[in-house]
């Protein structure tokens, strides 16, 4: 009997509902013998089984949320048409930076109500949106994800990072995420509303973020975020974080995260000199530097942007097929 349902338990990550275990006619003596202390399987969550007895992964534990909030039946929790996940354990589970695994939030479909377990978020839902697999797992769409997330997200540095992590890893576009978030009505969440902004403005990341910030509070003129210059022939040049277009200037922020290795750092030089040898002047600074002495890269600004007005020869390099978001009214 419970060799027959070795196939499904496989196809669920070894993990098992109490509604399949019976339809796969194991004894409920035999369930409950399993699961008590020191046995073979474990109890993740109401009427949802581990069948090993080593600790669950980040993936199993998603699941076990998303069979604890579906239909019972043997084989529909994996159609995601009763329940998926959503919010940061479905960005996660994409590889999205910072989206945190945990609390697992999961949508039901209504008119099932489930009350919350343990490290598991159930909400009930009328209107199902379209899912996804990921990982073997039902989940929604990065947007519809994306949107849950910062629904109930509490750190506005988190929702900025995850948001950018988000649109940074291509899942979507700031102006689709913004509409998404406009029609969840998380707008009205001044966290949300400012990094909705950011991303349509061209942010990318947290560190671009609080760089837009600190500009914001200065006189400096505004500029292109992420522009992609090019060549007079048509050749790609680079993108820089920031760059100020008609002054030639550009920032680079150089986290060490990204450039701890040497290759990495080279890449960087090399970067820097494709852009310096276009008659471009940049101003690197870190994340850090930034967050803690931000007078001191906005003065470096200042001068380069001010030297920029008298130099004799422009820099060769523009941007080409950017435009600028606005954000709908």
């Amino acid at each position: 009997m419970i060799t027959e349902f070795a196939p499904l338990a496989r196809r669920q990550l070894n993990l098992a509902t109490y509604h399949q275990l019976k339809a796969a006619r194991v004894p409920a003596a035999t369930i409950t013998g399993r699961t008590r202390p020191g046995g073979p399987w474990q109890r993740l969550l109401p009427r949802v089984y581990l069948l090993q007895t080593g600790p669950p992964d980040t993936r199993q534990r998603a699941l076990s949320a998303v069979l604890y909030a579906a239909q019972p039946a043997r084989d529909a929790p994996l159609a995601g048409t009763t329940a998926a996940l959503t919010g940061g354990a479905a960005l996660a589970l994409l590889g999205v930076r910072d989206a945190p695994a945990a609390p697992i939030d999961v949508l039901v479909r209504a008119p099932r109500t489930l009350a919350p377990a343990p490290g598991v978020r159930p909400r009930t839902i009328s209107r199902w949106p379209a899912s996804i697999t990921v990982s073997g797992i039902p989940s929604t769409r990065p947007l519809r994800a994306a949107a849950d997330f910062e629904a109930r997200a509490d750190d506005p540095d988190l929702v900025r990072s995850v948001l950018a992590n988000v649109v940074q890893a291509g899942w979507c576009h700031p102006h689709d995420l913004h509409v998404e978030l406009r029609a969840s009505r998380t707008l009205a969440r001044p966290a949300v509303r400012g990094a909705a902004a950011e991303l349509v403005a061209g942010v990318r990341s947290i560190a671009e973020a609080r760089a837009r910030d600190t500009l914001t509070a200065t006189d400096l003129p505004v500029p292109l975020w992420n522009a992609r210059l090019h060549t007079p022939d048509g050749t790609f040049l680079a993108s820089p974080d920031a760059y100020w277009p008609d002054e030639g200037v550009a920032l680079e922020i150089d986290s060490a995260e990204y450039h701890y290795t040497r290759d990495a750092w080279q890449a960087t030089l090399r970067r820097r000199l494709r852009l310096e040898a276009h008659g471009i002047l940049v101003v690197s600074a870190t994340p850090s530097m930034i967050r803690d002495t931000p007078k001191e890269v906005t003065a470096a600004l200042r001068t380069l942007l001010t030297l920029a007005t008298t130099r004799p020869a422009p820099p060769t390099a523009t941007p080409r097929d950017h435009h600028q978001l606005e954000l709908p009214l």
